[in-house]
């Protein structure tokens, strides 16, 4: 009957960490001489003796981060029992004893996997301990490198995936431009927990909204992919104004994972005469209106937010007045979440707010900025004015319209 023992072996205190070792040996003499030469090297090793594979199966634990296996034991297959002892080692690393007469046997034995061999003929206690040490931080590397690997074809993944959640917007008019940044404050993540989208529908009308899920981790992430697929299938279905906010608090509702979850939106529908929108704020920021041409004659002011509601999520039963808003000819929307101004001003803890981030869009106006590019200066200021990067969830959608006749350029 196969037995299993457990020796340790004492060493100077303090030298290094216990080591806990498998050797798989039935010759007696074999196992007395690598105990004597663990004991000799000064190793703190336990070593757990194991007679055949059936016993060394039963011995190996979670704990144990190297086994020794001798090929030369009779009644094995060779290679098909490092084969066996490489299937259940698990993280532990192997090395191999083989005869004076086998040592051709340790080369194939490392081109199959071990992380090294020793001739026990050739051996001494140095050797064996060294020998130990370097397979067990060989196999730690391994299993860095290869944990790293995953990670990166994880990562990857994760990355094509939000990229695929990011909207496309839906917009069929020649006379709109739509440009939109978005960077989650989760340090390498592409998905935060703010959300955006752009439909145009039947009969003309264009619908903009953006939202933030108060928080900013995964979760908050994936309900607020939730609200804006639900956001974009009822607008598709016909809905708008304070019924569609009330059908997406119903969602909100039953999709958080927490009752004090909630969510702020902005919603615009601008006409399909492109002169007029209505707009309704659930909790968040008023957006910018820039009328007229870029430079010095251009107009920047922030929409009325005096009819507002609460955030989605707060209040059951809640409503949301409609803003009436008259754009005029040749016009730009700046929708954005809290994220843009909640940056500090200076070393105080003053915050930008509405006010200061229109301060800063006069200013970039001013100097001709449009499109793309007035919301990158935009972005830069803010973060020079706060001192270091935004650490929350920032979105910035803006769509502008050049009215027919217009001076050739960009909104």
């Amino acid at each position: 009957m196969s037995t299993i023992s457990h020796r340790t072996h004492p060493f100077t205190p303090g030298a290094e960490d216990r080591l806990d070792l498998l050797l798989i040996d039935d010759d007696p003499s074999d196992v007395l001489m690598v105990e004597k030469m663990l004991a000799e090297s000064g190793m703190d090793a336990g070593i757990t003796v194991a007679q055949d594979l059936a016993t060394a199966a039963r011995a190996l634990t979670r704990r144990t981060q190297c086994i020794i296996v001798d090929l030369s034991t009779p009644g094995i297959d060779r290679l098909e029992a490092l084969r066996q002892v490489l299937d259940l080692s698990g993280t532990a690393a192997v090395v191999v004893l083989t005869g004076l007469n086998d040592a051709h046997l340790g080369v194939q034995a490392v081109a199959a996997g071990a992380e090294d061999y020793l001739v026990k003929q050739e051996v001494d206690a140095p050797l064996l301990a060294r020998a130990i040490r370097y397979a067990i931080e060989r196999k730690r590397s391994e299993e860095t490198e290869r944990r790293l690997v995953e990670a990166r074809i994880l990562g990857r993944e994760n990355a094509r995936l939000e990229r695929g959640l990011l909207p496309v917007p839906l917009i069929d008019d020649p006379s709109l431009r739509h440009h939109t940044r978005y960077r989650p404050g989760r340090r390498r993540a592409l998905l935060g927990g703010d959300f955006y989208d752009t439909v145009q529908t039947d009969g003309g009308a264009v619908h903009l909204m953006i939202g933030d899920v108060a928080g900013h981790g995964p979760d908050e992430a994936a309900l607020g992919v939730q609200l804006r697929m639900a956001w974009r299938t009822l607008v598709l279905a016909g809905h708008t104004g304070e019924q569609l906010l009330g059908t997406l608090d119903t969602v909100l509702g039953h999709e958080r994972r927490s009752e004090e979850i909630f969510t702020t939106l902005c919603m615009i529908t601008i006409a399909p005469s492109r002169r007029t929108a209505r707009m309704h704020l659930a909790g968040h920021p008023a957006p910018l209106l820039f009328r007229g041409a870029p430079g010095a004659g251009g107009e920047v002011t922030a929409l009325p937010d005096y009819a507002h509601g609460p955030a989605l999520g707060l209040v059951p039963g809640a409503e949301w007045p409609t803003t009436e808003i008259d754009l005029g000819e040749s016009w730009a929307l700046m929708l954005y979440t809290d994220g843009l101004i909640e940056g500090r001003v200076g070393s105080g803890s003053e915050r930008l707010g509405t006010e200061g981030l229109t301060e800063l869009a006069r200013a970039a106006r001013g100097k001709g900025a449009t499109g793309r590019r007035l919301i990158d200066e935009l972005v830069g200021e803010v973060e020079r004015l706060n001192g270091d990067a935004l650490t929350d969830d920032l979105a910035v959608l803006l769509l502008a319209r050049r009215a027919e006749g217009a001076e050739a350029g960009e909104l």
